[in-house]
């Protein structure tokens, strides 16, 4: 059985539980030959000690680590000191493939300085639903031509820094109301228009030169193609559209295993086997270091007894090495952070949008800004800008009176003092409002400092960022100082008429 579990620990990617690579862990590492690793915020202190425990996973793993983070840009970001890079609706909104390569690379550069070698970014959803709870300004657009030449420059530039990219999330997360990482979505739409919005996106990238190094997949049932499974276990879309039909040789790696769309509805075990048998070459199990442990098993079972042929698993194996030998894990000098630094907050300011020709209050203008008064964490991005930071930016130019809430829905705008103060609303979150404050809410303008689809809530002038990044915040600041323009173009239906 040794054999097997050798093999199919090479299969897997985990998750990691501290801020070191402890004895336990480098155990663990070592015992079941575990290819790869994904980091998280939770694993990063600052880059002296994450840069000593890729080093250390890299020990532990051996030459072909692969060692991942989520660095799409906007608020999905793990290493969070490093130069902030814009959301994807922020280059979608700029437009300019030439930036866009320039931020890829810029990306980069920051990371593989840190150790990493392999960023699960950039997103090729197409999102051209308001509603979606997980995608938004993390996709690059709707249009399929517009939003995969953005994306597959900020990739080439990745590749140009020797970081391997990730697309994802294969067929297409753009287009549903549900969280993948709460329930399991379904996508109903025939296979025509599937062709024509979901797959276009992963179709380019898989038949580019070069091609996407490797792909993500989604937790999503698309009953066109498989009416029981979602994609990330489905033979018919791994295999028969990815493979097959797109003729892609690329890496086909899981989105996380423990996600609610596949955790509650299967074992972890099988559920990694039949992602395997489905034509994926590595599992993401980033639960518990039990079911990292039963996922390993489980494989190793299912090689023995040749549920997993061993020429498929060798075909797997050749994948991922060619991947890792192309992107070598282990730090490089960082040169031109600084010369990053302005990159980033000059392509945060080319995405910047006016939406309903917003007006700039005068210097000295005596404002109330109403934000939220938390900015925990989704689970997926990071916490948003708190409304004291908004409050001490605004500072600079405005009397600011700051006035912060708890619930939207319970929140009495008609209580708001009636002085004749400019009201501006900055909103910190992702989540859309509710009825209430849709239908009593009138800011004078709205900062949508995260999700675009918030200035379709409310019918006032409004100005987006894409983001609440340090960079964002002070692009939205120049743009009310009067110092820079608002040159973006929101690349998803509806903001041209609204």
């Amino acid at each position: 059985m040794n054999d097997y579990l050798d093999l199919a620990g090479q299969l897997v990617m985990v998750r990691l539980f501290g801020t070191d690579i402890d004895a336990d862990t480098d155990a663990f590492l070592r015992t079941y030959r575990i290819r790869g690793a994904c980091l998280f915020r939770q694993n990063m202190v600052d880059a002296a000690q994450l840069t000593r425990m890729t080093g250390a996973l890299r020990d532990a793993i051996g030459p072909q680590a692969l060692i991942a983070l989520d660095q799409e840009g906007g608020a999905v970001v793990r290493s969070t000191w490093v130069p902030a890079p814009p959301s994807a609706m922020a280059l979608g909104a700029a437009n300019d493939p030439d930036l866009a390569r320039e931020v890829g690379a810029a990306v980069a550069r920051a990371v593989r300085a840190l150790g990493f070698n392999w960023n699960f970014a950039p997103v090729l959803d197409l999102n051209n639903n308001p509603h979606n709870p997980v995608i938004a300004e993390r996709s690059f657009g709707a249009d399929p031509e517009q939003a995969t030449r953005i994306a597959l420059a900020w990739m080439e530039g990745s590749e140009r820094e020797g970081v391997a990219c990730c697309v994802k999330h294969f067929p297409g997360h753009g287009d549903t109301h549900v969280d993948s990482h709460r329930d399991l979505p379904y996508v109903d739409k025939s296979r025509a228009d599937l062709e024509r919005f979901e797959f276009a996106p992963f179709r380019i990238a898989a038949q580019h030169s070069p091609a996407a190094p490797a792909m993500m997949t989604a937790h999503i049932v698309y009953p066109a193609l498989d009416p029981v499974n979602p994609a990330t276990m489905s033979h018919a879309i791994l295999t028969g559209v990815l493979r097959d039909e797109f003729n892609y040789d690329g890496v086909i790696i899981t989105d996380g295993m423990d996600m609610h769309a596949i955790a509650h509805r299967y074992g972890v075990g099988q559920a990694a086997v039949n992602a395997l048998v489905a034509g994926a070459d590595m599992v993401m199990a980033i639960g518990s270091r039990a079911t990292q442990i039963e996922t390993v098993q489980a494989i190793a079972a299912a090689i023995r007894d040749g549920v997993l042929p061993l020429a498929d698993v060798q075909a797997r194996l050749a994948r991922l090495g060619r991947l890792a030998d192309a992107h070598p894990a282990g730090p490089v000098a960082y040169a031109v952070e600084q010369d990053d630094r302005a990159l980033m907050h000059r392509a945060w300011r080319a995405g910047l949008t006016a939406l309903r020709s917003p007006t700039r209050p005068p210097r000295g203008a005596r404002v109330r800004l109403v934000a939220r008064a938390d900015v925990v964490s989704d689970g997926v991005s990071e916490a948003g800008v708190p409304a004291a930071s908004i409050a001490a930016a605004l500072s600079m130019l405005y009397d600011v009176d700051l006035v912060t809430f708890a619930d939207s829905e319970t929140f009495d705008w008609a209580a708001l003092p009636d002085d004749g103060r400019l009201i501006i609303l900055a909103s910190t979150a992702r989540r859309r409002y509710g009825p209430h404050a849709c239908a009593t809410w009138r800011p004078d303008l709205h900062l949508a400092l995260w999700n675009p689809y918030q200035a379709l809530d409310f019918p006032g002038p409004a100005l987006l960022t894409y983001g609440f990044a340090p960079p964002a915040l002070a692009a939205a600041v120049a743009w009310l100082a009067g110092e820079i323009d608002a040159p973006g173009v929101c690349p998803v239906p509806g903001f041209d008429a609204a």
